[in-house]
């Protein structure tokens, strides 16, 4: 987030005088803002010197992690209404970009995303929702602009390392093949792609990467680096010609609306490739605003992409509800526009990546700023925040604050001319964003209300019942460390001829803190007294061991801390009743007969501070005294990272 509040006026009067001055090949503006209620000089707009730097367009990241997760579950049509509010032109957020996180196993904020290679010999190209995504994304606008980035990396290709780079002709073929697996199954054309979101990079690595793209005719996708800080890629590339040639864009992330000496020197194009990471309140939406603005005003930076696109994940995992828009309930079909989604059609609805951005660009006296944009054939778009030759113009209008003064996103009424000089006057307040163009498009979309929020349902059933899914994750679970996908067990016909899997055998090179043994979430996290039940199979006959959980008390970059009351069962006859995954809190603990490759159902009750436990309907303990937390999460998980399956979950919260 880009902190600070905007000092302002509460009320300035703007004048604006507008000349066309016409100029061989093309349309010169001239654009003269002068502050009448406030003391000092005058904001001039004007092309006569030339124009700036190419305007690249405005995106979101879907990813990093695991933030679309509850957004493929939604019945229809409010998934296919919040997908048209995001990327739509002309309608909602109509966004240019969007960039996906190339899936790696690992935990990388609020879950895990599956990789499209879990092992060495192992490809699959439908794993994980962002191929659907970006295909919805390029559905509803073709133009749309697709970057891929790995946050973390499995496991195989650390060989016992934590590091990627071990054998950079082996990552780079990995990456190379999502790339390709995105064209030759989807028709997907990736445009750009990143390195290690926010980790060192490995230059011979870039050089490498580079190379195997063109050797497999992939010139046109263009490298971005290094998705971290301005330094040290920037002086990097001054100092090593080779890799300044491969490098397409400087991306830099949070850069507070500035850039380093370096990375304008390079004269490459600078992008923010990761920004906001803000709750979606008006506060965040008047953050995205000024970062909007203030990014190509402060540091010539020619792109913006949030994080995140959707917040789509439970709201108590880190940073809940900090996406464009809201869509966290995909059983009740409930999902919130929240007003960042107009901040950024005040820029993208009217703008279009290869416009040019004017010279003469920047702040107003008493907060806020004004950027205006070309396409060069006449056209003319401004944007004026103030956030803490033309006859007449469109303006749209947003005004973020208290409920009973808000507006996203209202067409006003025209600013036309007022006299043969070309004036108008137009009033500013703080915390408002105009947006004044030629261009006679721009739309408030907007579909019925979608359904009341309502919890996560008190009865939960899942038998994992399914022939062929087109996203690798049962509904409504969401993995924290692991992957856990559908499964067609060849070995049973019968019943439990398709489970749930836990599929890792290695931990992921990580990128954030996971656990270390792998665990999926579900539910409401308000869960307090329940029943849990689920059948269990291990698979791994030495050390193999599996758990049910209720109350679940952490996730995401926190996973490993998470507390609860967790029932376990091992290959080795010992079962345990644990108050945190880590298991260091013990409240109870025997032996049983379980051995691997055998289905067992495992009960687990929590009601108040007691808890009761069965195997195969066999009581194990009963009324045990357990702690907190109070309330979280039901979950299944498995001791370390091992094959292991489940089958016919239920939940059933006592009311």
């Amino acid at each position: 987030m880009v902190g600070g509040a905007l000092e302002a006026s509460r009320q300035r009067g703007v004048e604006v005088m507008t000349a066309a001055a016409g100029s061989a090949g093309r349309t010169s503006v001239s654009l003269l803002l002068c502050a009448l209620l406030a003391s000092g000089g005058a904001y001039v707009l004007d092309d006569s010197g030339g124009l700036g730097r190419e305007f690249d367009g405005i995106g979101a990241v879907s990813g990093g992690g695991a933030t679309s997760r509850l957004l493929v579950n939604y019945p229809e049509p409010h998934r296919s209404e919040i997908l048209d509010f995001l990327f739509k032109p002309n309608f909602g957020a109509s966004l240019h970009i969007l960039k996906v996180e190339i899936g790696g196993d690992g935990q990388t904020t609020d879950g895990t995303e599956p990789s499209h290679m879990h092992y060495a010999l192992d490809e699959n190209f439908f794993r994980g929702y962002e191929w659907w995504l970006m295909k919805e994304a390029k559905k509803r606008n073709p133009n749309i602009i697709l970057m891929g980035l790995p946050w973390s990396f499995p496991g195989w290709l650390g060989k016992g390392f934590n590091w990627p780079y071990v054998n950079v002709q082996l990552t780079a073929y990995y990456v190379v093949s999502w790339i390709l697996g995105a064209k030759h199954y989807h028709d997907l054309n990736i445009d750009y792609i990143g390195i290690w979101n926010e980790r060192t990079f490995d230059t011979s690595y870039i050089k490498v990467l580079r190379k195997m793209l063109d050797s497999q005719g992939l010139q046109g996708v263009k490298i971005i680096a290094s998705d971290n800080l301005w330094e040290p890629i920037s002086s990097f590339m001054l100092q090593d010609p080779d890799l300044f040639e491969v490098i397409d864009v400087i991306g830099a992330h949070y850069p507070g609306t500035h850039v380093s000496l370096h990375a304008k020197m390079t004269h490459k194009k600078l992008w923010s490739s990761e920004d906001f990471s803000t709750f979606n309140s008006d506060v965040g939406a008047g953050c995205w605003g000024r970062i909007l603005n203030q990014n190509y005003v402060n540091g010539n930076m020619t792109s913006t992409i949030a994080w995140n696109l959707v917040a789509s994940y439970y709201e108590e995992l880190p940073y809940g509800r900090c996406g464009l828009m809201t869509a966290q309930e995909p059983w009740s079909g409930h999902y919130v526009v929240e007003s960042p989604i107009w901040v950024s059609a005040h820029t993208t609805q009217f703008t279009q990546p290869g416009w040019y951005y004017l010279k003469t660009v920047g702040h107003l006296e008493k907060g806020g700023s004004y950027v205006a944009l070309t396409d060069g054939l006449g056209n003319l778009t401004i944007i004026v925040e103030t956030m803490s030759g033309i006859p007449e113009l469109q303006m749209w209008y947003t005004k973020l604050g208290e409920p009973s003064e808000r507006v996203l996103f209202k067409q006003l009424d025209s600013l036309w001319l007022l006299d043969s000089n070309g004036t108008f006057t137009l009033e500013l307040q703080e915390d408002e964003l105009f947006t004044l163009t030629t261009l006679p498009t721009g739309r408030k979309g907007s579909y019925p209300l979608p359904p009341k929020s309502q919890p996560f349902p008190p009865v939960y059933k899942d038998n994992f019942n399914v022939d062929y899914p087109f996203f690798s994750e049962a509904p409504n679970f969401a993995d924290q460390t692991g992957v856990f996908e559908y499964y067609m067990n060849p070995e049973d016909p019968g019943e439990h001829r398709f489970t749930l899997r836990q599929v890792l055998n290695q931990r992921p090179i990580t990128w954030a803190a996971d656990a270390s043994s792998p665990i999926s979430i579900i539910g409401d996290y308000q869960w307090t007294n329940l029943t849990i039940s689920c059948d269990v199979y291990i698979e791994t006959p030495e050390k193999g061991g599996v758990f049910i959980a209720g109350r679940v008390n952490k996730g995401g970059l926190l996973v490993r801390i998470a507390q609860g009351v967790f029932f376990w069962i091992f290959t080795n006859g010992l079962y345990r009743v644990t108050g945190d995954l880590a298991g260091w809190i013990v409240y109870s603990s025997g032996y049983v007969e379980v051995t691997a490759k055998k289905w067992y159902t495992l009960t687990l009750t929590i009601e108040g501070h007691l808890s009761s436990g069965k195997l195969n309907g066999k009581v194990l303990w009963e009324n045990i005294h357990v702690k907190y937390p109070k309330n979280g999460w039901a979950a299944i998980g498995t001791q370390s990272f091992e094959f292991a399956q489940f089958d016919n979950f239920h939940v059933e919260v006592m009311r």
